[in-house]
């Protein structure tokens, strides 16, 4: 089974009027105008799933500094589902540190949604590496069983829009203050997948994993291999970032990576289920 952990699926309402929306969601705006930037709807997705051959994708909407419009994009998930209950794994959108968090996280589970993110630190004006700023979602996740899905970057390298100081050493503190919740980043961590050669690294982050979302812009394909190396080819996940990239492009390029039929199977989905 080929699971896509990190699709990204926006209404048609914000879709045709995004530019309304950006004028107070400056993070929104800046991922918006890129050149590279893409909207996709559930039926957009679903057509991509079957032509590259994927059963299931995890998806979510844009995690915006408004709690009400992650509302409004979370009924989005929530329909899509419904639609699609045999494509289709739906994650809430919210604002840590909103006084309605855990009321619309019950919500959203009672409709079928099954974890958090994917969320932007510096976009929704949090910071993972302050404990007192996320023991409330933490703890309410641990609580639930709810795997979170949080936006990293690499502190190195090109610039590209919405690359921002949410980095290793932050993704490290996160994990270190919460070791008992299930914390996906995106974006094979920034980099601190490398950092798991540390054994107290490896240790400490025994329920994080890595999502390659945005690899084929970052890093080269050997990096399947290196992962293998390092031991933690089993916490690796494949995320397309889509619509960004196409599905195709990352399955081609696992399938080219070095890695056996085995280890690719791995990463394209048997991971993916012990977290689902």
């Amino acid at each position: 089974m080929r699971i896509d952990f990190h699709v990204h699926v926006t209404p048609p309402y914000i879709i045709e009027n995004w530019e309304k929306v950006a004028q107070k969601e400056d993070y929104f705006k800046l991922l918006s105008e890129s050149p590279v930037n893409k909207f996709a709807t559930a039926e957009n997705i679903v057509e991509e799933m079957e032509k590259s051959s994927v059963d299931k994708s995890v998806i979510f909407g844009f995690a915006f500094k408004d709690m009400g419009l992650c509302q409004y994009v979370n009924d989005y998930v929530i329909e899509s589902i419904k639609k699609y209950p045999n494509k289709f794994i739906g994650y809430i959108s919210v604002v840590p540190n909103s006084n309605q968090l855990e009321k619309e996280i019950d919500r959203c589970m009672d409709k079928g949604l099954c974890g958090i993110g994917e969320l932007f630190p510096d976009g929704q004006g949090f910071d993972i590496s302050n404990p007192n700023e996320m023991k409330n979602l933490a703890n309410i996740c641990i609580e639930r069983n709810l795997p979170v899905i949080i936006h990293t970057n690499e502190p190195v390298g090109h610039y590209y829009s919405g690359k921002t100081d949410t980095t290793p050493v932050k993704a490290y503190k996160f994990a270190e203050s919460f070791p008992d919740l299930k914390i996906i980043f995106a974006h094979w961590g920034g980099g601190l997948l490398f950092y798991e050669l540390m054994p107290e690294i490896k240790a400490q982050n025994k329920n994080v994993y890595y999502d390659t979302a945005a690899s084929p812009f970052l890093y080269d394909k050997s990096i399947y291999r290196v992962a293998k190396e390092i031991g933690i080819l089993d916490k690796i996940l494949f995320g397309s970032d889509f619509p960004l990239i196409s599905m195709k492009r990352y399955i081609k390029e696992i399938e080219n990576s070095g890695l056996n039929p085995t280890e690719q199977a791995k990463v394209l989905g048997k991971n993916a289920l012990r977290i689902l």
